[in-house]
């Protein structure tokens, strides 16, 4: 699986630099979700960028990602999906169930809300 990771002090991008996220990669990308919610990253963006193709496999592991950093109350989101890809997530209903913003800068700027919503709501851990 090639891959690049960004941290940044309140989210960290994750971009996945293969065509196809399938039945191969999929269970890579699951572990290597483990591994950054153990590590402490709080707001994950997903870029799907070059991705072309996602599976049944792929879809469970964007799942679980979501899963995950809902369950330690933290933003899972995907950007920049290839039309083929949206589309698919679209016909597998789960557009209503994943954050989808369209651009890195639009996920900065979403995260940065929440984070400003937390605190004003007095869920800030700082």
């Amino acid at each position: 699986m090639r891959y690049s990771v960004d941290k940044q002090e309140k989210f960290t991008i994750f971009s996945l630099h293969d065509e196809n996220l399938n039945s191969i990669l999929a269970p890579s990308l699951k572990a290597q979700f483990s591994f950054m919610c153990d590590e402490g990253i709080s707001n994950l963006i997903l870029d799907l960028n070059d991705v072309k193709y996602v599976d049944s496999s792929g879809l469970s592991a964007i799942l679980l990602g979501d899963k995950v950093w809902k369950k330690t109350g933290g933003s899972f989101i995907l950007t920049n999906l290839n039309p083929a890809v949206k589309k698919l997530i679209e016909i597998a209903k789960l557009d209503s169930v994943l954050t989808i913003i369209p651009t890195i800068e639009e996920c900065k700027e979403y995260i940065l809300m929440e984070e400003i919503e937390k605190e004003l709501n007095g869920e800030s851990d700082s």
